[in-house]
């Protein structure tokens, strides 16, 4: 963003929490014997045991943070019923009244209750075709939801498919199109707690109901303003349908945004210092607090957060950190790689945005502008704002000619490094030769937009299958064809400031913009992470 862009946040009142908007179409109640007839379901229950086992201890000389080769001993708890094809057929049956008991053995104590749910014909007057199905149930104290034998965990998680809190409710979506007969099996872990407490009591349900919102009512997302200024016919083919809509807001400035395999987005916070995580069904919740910084310093920053997120080859996290002024990646085990934070001894200034190239090797831009004061911080080390590549521990500088290199993107051969400058007095998109060593050429300008309208410059950036580039820019974001051609200018409510492609086939574009996220959808599929 801009050096000298400023934000001021709102009070914000708390809104409602609910995972959809406003009441349900249907209800059906799984607590009752016409629901689950309805459902076509029966509740199967069984208590659970604690089991000592054979275990290891951690580490390893190939893994030192999993489990390694010396023998330990340790607990499970069984049964394991939570795959789609466990047999629970000699398991008790419960009556609908039966799912209130007090079950379980009590104090330390854990349990399974498992329905097969089937989408009906007709839901009283209901037609339930295309709808979203949400099962929602409440165990005293905690649960975790299997549905067909899967537990989708995510840092942040809560209220789905994993512990929603005490006595909270658990709501997991089960389809966002359904279709008659189609048929669920759900399988709950009950847990009495607080588990530190060991209560004096037992586990039940307090209610379990499945959720039904026709689709129309089921839309997460509002419609916004898209104002298409066309410089070349060759946007309808992109473009459509030109429409935009808005799926959350409220914040302070989004960044960063990348799709991730499990079908979610992540954005940055760099001003609150947090990387969020949205999923489909519009839950945001807080996917990596602290993501840029802890010094005992922050309140000088404007932006000590995250900035550019993106995923390397083998689908790990990758991160920008302003304040921490470093890349660093996030491992399986959760430990972090720092991948760079200095170069020839000097500490970088605050990385901003990166991309991988597909066989892994690193480009990323590190303007100052995370620095409390910029280009005139004292803290600042490099006397320039550099692009840089690394390759394992080696960085090299691809070139020091921006005054504020930002966003970057390859081209779909990866012949072409594109870089954006974040300078109001020279608004380019500068190309780069790569070789197939990764080393550049001589950049050549391949578009200038600083004549344009607009107070910003040039952020993010990001290229679809067919070569077209897609940059956030003066007034909105510019589509520019393979060859530099203006083909038009996306003019949105409010200033985009970097953008990704997602959804399942890679033609939704995710615009974060100030205080909102946006999407659009194309008829061309965007390039991501690998």
């Amino acid at each position: 963003m801009a050096a000298t862009e400023t934000l001021t946040s709102a009070a914000r009142v708390p809104g409602p929490p609910e995972l959809l908007p406003g009441r349900p179409d249907a209800i059906i109640d799984l607590q009752t014997a016409e629901g689950l007839a309805l459902a076509s379901a029966e509740w199967r229950y069984a208590d659970c045991a604690v089991r000592e086992i054979d275990f290891v201890a951690v580490g390893s000389e190939s893994d030192p943070l999993g489990p390694g080769d010396v023998p330990n001993r340790t607990y499970d708890i069984v049964p394991h019923a939570e795959t789609l094809d466990f047999d629970d057929s000699d398991w008790r049956v419960l009556a609908p009244a039966e799912t209130k008991a007090r079950l379980a053995n009590g104090r330390v104590c854990f349990n399974w209750y498992r329905i097969a749910v089937t989408v009906p014909e007709r839901i009283g007057d209901l037609d339930p075709t295309g709808a979203t199905l949400v099962f929602e149930i409440v165990v005293d104290d905690y649960a975790e939801i299997w549905v067909d034998g899967a537990l989708p965990l995510a840092l942040g998680d809560t209220g789905g498919h994993v512990v929603g809190g005490f006595n909270s409710p658990n709501r997991v979506v089960l389809t966002q199109d359904a279709k008659p007969g189609q048929r669920f099996q759900v399988a709950v872990f009950g847990i009495n707690g607080p588990i530190s407490a060991s209560p004096a009591n037992y586990i039940w349900m307090r209610s379990g109901t499945l959720d039904i919102f026709v689709a129309d009512r089921a839309r997460v997302a509002e419609e916004a303003a898209l104002h298409v200024e066309r410089s070349d016919p060759g946007i309808d083919d992109i473009l459509p349908d030109p429409r935009m809509e808005r799926v959350a807001g409220g914040f302070e400035f989004t960044e960063g945004p990348v799709w991730t395999r499990d079908g979610a987005l992540l954005f940055s916070s760099p001003n609150t210092n947090a990387i969020y995580r949205l999923t489909a069904e519009g839950r945001v919740a807080v996917f990596r607090p602290k993501s840029g910084y802890t010094g005992v310093d922050i309140g000088r920053y404007h932006q000590p957060g995250s900035n550019g997120l993106t995923f390397d080859p083998a689908g790990r996290l990758t991160i920008c950190q302003h304040g921490n002024r470093r890349i660093v990646r996030v491992n399986p085990h959760g430990d972090v790689t720092v991948m760079a934070d200095r170069y020839e001894g000097r500490r970088l200034n605050s990385p901003n945005d990166l991309v991988y190239r597909s066989d892994g090797m690193l480009y990323f831009t590190d303007p100052p502008f995370g620095l409390p004061d910029v280009f005139d911080d004292p803290a600042k080390e490099l006397d320039f704002s550099g692009v840089f590549s690394v390759r394992g521990e080696h960085i090299s500088l691809v070139t020091d000619e921006l005054e504020g290199p930002n966003g970057l993107a390859f081209s779909p051969d990866e012949r072409y490094l594109y870089v954006g400058n974040w300078d109001p007095d020279r608004k380019v998109v500068m190309r780069y030769p790569i070789d197939a060593y990764g080393a550049a050429g001589r950049g050549d300008v391949f578009f200038d937009m600083t004549a344009a309208d607009g107070e910003d410059a040039i952020d993010g950036i990001k290229v679809d299958e067919r070569g077209n580039l897609y940059i956030c820019g003066p007034g909105g974001i510019w589509v520019l064809g393979s060859d530099g051609a203006h083909i038009a200018t996306l003019r949105l409510p409010e200033a985009p400031h970097n953008l990704t492609f997602g959804d399942a086939d890679s033609r939704t574009l995710y615009v974060t913009a100030l205080t909102s996220v946006y999407r659009i959808r194309l008829a061309v599929a965007g390039i991501r992470p690998i």
